[in-house]
C-alpha cells in the first residue's frame, strides 16, 4: 500500500503527450553508432567522440554567450558562460580516461574502418579554437565540401575572438592599447604585444579599481588551461593508443598534437605574470 502510494500520480501512458526519450530524441540519438567492423571496441570508439562533439556543441553555444556579453559589456553572464566551459573541458579530459581502456591491439583491429576519416576533421573543435583566437587558413580546408559548415568557419574566421572582444572592452575602459592591435586584420593570428602586457598589468595591480576586468582576466586564463589540459591529454592518449603512428586522413598524429601544445590564444596573460 505504501509503495503505491509513493507512486501514485506518475505519468504511465505516453500514447499522446511528451515522453523523456521524445523531449530528448533518444531514438535518433541512439541510432547513430553504427560500427563498421564488428569489433568489440569500435563501439567505445565511436560513443567517446560522439559524446565529445556533444559538449563541443555546448562549448560553442556558451563561449558566443560570453563573447556577446564581453562585446556589450556584461561581463557577469560572461563569466558563467566561460566558466562553464571549463568546466565541460574537464569531462572532456575524463573521457580520455575511458579511452585508455583501449590498447593499441583493440585499436588496430578496427582502424582501418575509419578510412580517411580523423579528429583532425572535427569542425566543431576549429569553431572553438577560431573563437579562442586560433587562425590558420589551412584548417578550414578539410569543410570545403560543406557549405553550411565552411560558412560558419569563415565568419568566426573573420570576426573578433574572445581575446579581441577583451581587448577592445579595456580599451573602452580608458587602458592603452596600440591601434594596430585593436584594428588588425582579424583573419590574422593576434602577435604578442608590450602594450597589450603592460594594459593587463595595469589591471593586475589595481584590482580593486578593475575588479571586474581583473577577473575576466582570470576567467580567460582558466579557460585557456583548461583547453591546454585538455589538448595535452588527448596527446597522451593517442600516444599510449597508436604511438608514433601517423594519424588517419593524413594528420600527423602525435607529431602534430604536440605542436599545438605550445600555443597560446591569449599570450599577455601568461607573460604578465613574470612582470608583476
Amino acid at each position: 500500500m505504501a509503495s503505491e502510494d509513493v507512486h501514485a500520480g506518475i505519468e504511465t501512458d505516453f500514447s499522446r503527450k511528451m515522453s523523456y526519450g521524445d523531449y530528448l530524441g533518444l531514438d535518433q540519438l541512439l541510432c547513430t553508432q553504427r560500427p563498421l567492423s564488428g569489433q568489440h571496441d569500435e563501439m567505445l570508439f565511436i560513443i567517446i567522440h560522439q559524446v565529445q562533439e556533444l559538449w563541443m556543441k555546448l562549448m560553442a553555444h556558451e563561449l558566443a554567450l560570453a563573447m556577446r556579453c564581453i562585446a556589450a559589456d556584461d561581463l557577469p553572464p560572461a563569466f558563467k558562460a566561460t566558466a562553464r566551459v571549463s568546466r565541460i573541458q574537464r569531462q572532456l579530459v575524463e573521457a580520455w580516461d575511458v579511452l585508455t581502456t583501449m590498447t593499441p591491439h583493440d585499436y588496430l583491429a578496427f582502424r582501418g574502418s575509419l578510412g580517411s576519416s580523423s579528429g583532425f576533421q572535427s569542425w566543431q573543435y576549429r569553431l572553438l579554437e577560431i573563437r579562442m583566437g586560433a587562425r590558420e587558413p589551412l584548417y578550414l580546408k578539410p569543410h570545403q565540401h560543406r557549405p553550411d559548415i565552411y560558412a560558419q568557419l569563415e565568419e568566426a574566421f573573420s570576426a573578433p575572438s574572445i581575446y579581441d572582444d577583451a581587448l577592445r572592452l579595456l580599451a573602452r575602459r580608458g587602458l592603452k592599447l596600440p591601434e594596430a592591435v585593436l584594428e588588425r586584420d582579424l583573419r590574422q593570428p593576434h602577435t604578442p604585444s608590450a602594450e597589450v602586457e603592460a594594459a593587463w598589468a595595469e589591471v593586475y595591480r589595481n584590482a580593486d579599481e578593475h575588479f571586474d576586468l581583473y577577473e575576466l582576466a582570470e576567467e580567460l586564463v582558466d579557460l585557456e588551461d583548461a583547453f591546454q589540459t585538455w589538448r595535452f591529454r588527448h596527446l597522451s592518449v593517442v600516444e599510449r593508443v597508436i604511438g608514433s603512428r601517423p594519424g588517419t586522413g593524413g594528420s600527423a598524429g602525435v607529431a602534430y598534437l604536440r605542436t599545438v601544445l605550445g600555443k597560446r590564444f591569449f599570450p599577455e596573460l601568461w607573460s604578465v605574470r613574470g612582470k608583476l
